[in-house]
Parts: C-alpha cells; sequence; structure tokens
C-alpha cells in the first residue's frame, strides 16, 4: 500500500454517514439480507465530536464506523460480514482510501491507497455489550449508580453519546439516551465539587500576586480558568472533552460569548489586580447562571472581600454548600466534595483505562442511585 492523494476535506461524520448508506448498507442487504445490526460512527475520534480538520486525516480518520451486530448472531456471522466488505467495498469512496494500513504498536491506523485485493477496512464489527463493556467497564453502562457515574471518563461519555446513529435494530439509540448526561442528584453533587474547587484557590491570585510571585498568581489564574470553564459546561449540562478540543467545546456553550473576554483578560492580565478582576466578572456571571437554574436558594452574585483581605472572591465554598445540601441522596450527601475522576485528575492514562477506573467506585462507597 502506498500513502494516498486526497481529495477536499469532508468532515468525518458526514463521510461516514455516507459511506455506510452508499457504500456498506447496500452490499449488506445483497450479501446478508436480513441481518439486524445497528451502524453509526460512535468512539474515539475528532470526526465524532465535530472536530475534525484535514490534519486529523493522518491517523484513525477515513471511511469508517462501528457495526453492532446482535449477540444471538455475532459468533455465526461475524466472520461472513467481515469477509463481505473485505470483499465488495471499494477501495477508495468519495477519493478517499477505504483500505486501512496495519495498526501500529499503539493500535493506530491510517489510510493507505490499495490497488487490488480485499479491503482493509476500518468497520469494527462488535456487539452492543462488548462495545460498552470496553468503553466504560463491564456491566457498568447498563444501571449505574452513582460511583459509577462519578468513575466514567467524562470524554468516553461524551463520544459515546456524539456522532450519528445511522441505523438501528438493536436500541443504541436507547442506550445513548441513557448516557445523555448526569442524573440530577450526581450533577448536584458536581456542580458542589467545581464551586468548592474555585473556593479552594480563588484568593490566592491575589494573594501569591502581592507577595511578588507573579508566576505563581498566573499559575493559579490560568488553573481557575479552567474551573471556571468546566463548571460552565456543567451549568449547561454538557459533557466536556479532553485538554485538546476543551476550549473549542467551551466556544460552543451559551454563556461562552458573554464568559470568554473576562476568563481571556485575566490570562493576558500584566498584574494581579486585573487578573483577579478577569477572574471575578467571571465568577460573578456564572454565579448569575447559577441562580437562573433555581438549585438553591439565590446566592450572592457580586464578588466581596476575603475575610477582610484586600482579595476580591465569589465566596464560592458558600455556593458549594448549599449545592451539597441540595442534594436528597442520603449516601451521596456523606460524601466529601472529592469530585469526579475528572475533577479531580487530568492522566490520560487513567481517564482512558476502563477497568482502572472501575477499581475507584470504592473510593465512592457502594451507595446507589436510583
Amino acid at each position: 500500500m502506498t500513502q494516498p492523494v486526497l481529495p477536499p476535506f469532508l468532515p468525518g461524520l458526514e463521510l461516514s454517514r455516507r459511506f455506510y448508506r452508499e457504500a456498506v448498507r447496500p452490499l449488506l442487504a445483497e450479501r446478508c439480507p436480513g441481518l439486524a445490526h445497528s451502524a453509526g460512527l460512535i468512539g474515539f475520534g475528532s470526526d465524532v465530536i465535530g472536530c475534525d480538520t484535514p490534519m486529523s486525516r493522518d491517523h484513525m480518520w477515513g471511511p469508517r464506523l462501528v457495526l453492532l451486530l446482535a449477540e444471538a448472531d455475532f459468533a455465526e456471522k461475524r466472520a461472513a460480514v467481515d469477509s463481505a466488505l473485505r470483499r465488495g467495498l471499494p477501495h477508495t469512496f468519495l477519493g478517499y482510501p477505504v483500505d486501512f494500513g496495519r495498526p501500529d504498536g499503539s493500535g493506530v491506523r491510517i489510510m493507505a491507497a490499495g490497488q487490488s485485493g480485499e479491503v482493509e477496512h476500518l468497520v469494527e464489527i462488535s456487539t452492543i455489550p462488548a462495545y460498552f463493556d470496553r468503553e466504560l467497564g463491564a456491566g457498568r453502562w447498563q444501571s449505574p449508580g452513582p460511583a459509577d457515574w462519578l468513575t466514567f471518563s467524562e470524554q468516553r461519555l461524551l463520544s459515546l453519546t456524539s456522532g450519528g446513529v445511522w441505523r438501528d435494530d438493536l436500541g443504541l439509540a436507547q442506550i445513548r439516551a441513557r448516557l445523555a448526561y448526569y442524573p440530577h442528584q450526581v450533577w448536584l453533587y458536581l456542580l458542589a465539587c467545581q464551586w468548592s474547587q474555585i473556593g479552594q484557590e480563588e484568593p490566592f491570585v491575589g494573594r501569591t500576586g502581592q507577595n511578588g510571585d507573579e508566576i505563581g498568581s498566573r499559575l493559579i489564574a490560568a488553573r481557575l480558568a479552567g474551573s471556571a470553564m468546566r463548571l460552565a459546561f456543567l451549568l449547561e449540562r454538557r459533557y466536556a472533552p479532553y485538554s485538546k478540543w476543551f476550549g473549542t467545546h467551551f466556544q460552543r456553550l451559551a454563556i461562552a460569548p458573554q464568559l470568554g473576554p473576562h476568563l481571556a483578560a485575566a490570562l493576558c492580565a500584566g498584574d494581579w489586580q486585573e487578573r483577579q478582576a478577569g477572574l471575578c466578572a467571571a465568577y460573578e456571571l456564572l454565579a448569575e447562571q447559577h441562580n437562573a437554574l433555581g438549585l438553591t436558594e439565590p446566592v450572592e452574585t457580586q464578588c466581596s472581600l476575603f475575610h477582610g483581605r484586600p482579595f476580591q472572591v465569589i465566596h464560592a465554598d458558600e455556593i458549594a454548600a448549599r449545592l451539597q445540601a441540595a442534594i436528597q441522596d442520603e449516601t451521596m450527601r456523606g460524601w466529601g466534595l472529592w469530585g469526579s475522576v475528572n475533577q479531580f485528575s487530568p492522566s490520560t492514562d487513567l481517564l482512558e483505562d476502563a477497568a482502572g477506573l472501575g477499581r475507584l467506585r470504592g473510593f465512592y462507597g457502594k451507595g446507589e442511585y436510583n
């Protein structure tokens, strides 16, 4: 196989939709008539969450999809389905290679121009239980309790509920709907934890700056800006992606046109006073959004002095306490404001390890959410 010359860019989600409808679906109808299946583009990839660009085409991108068979059919029909795809798919589709090279040591495959023989396609053939067990942990996705929700990777939840479904004989859409967002009690807990994270550091931008630690002040301000952005995702009930696409998806939030300039001002500020002013404007906007949701009694939306010191804060710890008091689940009310795995760890190695995340459930105890 040789490296292909690629046509003008087409978003991967649209490419996948057309690949299924114009190439895969007719082929299955001809060679595997009556085959019950669900198909779509979900899971990994910038194309799934609408962030792909021409650069994305250099790995794990192209005419691809996930093809899910019924469990009862999988053992008997998987090989026949794979053979039909290998022998019946074209080597190119809309100018893009349908062949992919062998996976590298990390499992990454790249489009490669195939000329003849069987097509080395990137159609993943699985079943719904096997696919979701791999992505979220064995059995955890079927009736998740609070500890499950808090130890699911948020990026995984986003990728599994984004993308598109091109055919659904097996109930894939129903599973995606159940995972569409955190249950109300878990959401309240996550909001409380996010406000708490802000409360832990909000006076330190000024304290470090006043002490001449400009680098420390900038670092804390950047961390608080990230916390404010994550809070914005929570307030709008939207899953946040991992760091590469975090800012891109933030720009898609309804609050971003108002909130973004304040955060940018804080990040670009030349001194701690300007930095504090930008962050306070952001906190005040977020507090107003909190009040608009009616989750607790109204909170103060104006920053004020931190215990008489010359540092302006929103007193985020008080907002966190009100949210924690609003949680009805007794088990969850007894938890500390530790947050979800995404709130207390940025480790990709952890957040991409579904089995490892499952072992962290014990950190929260055994409380179940109904």
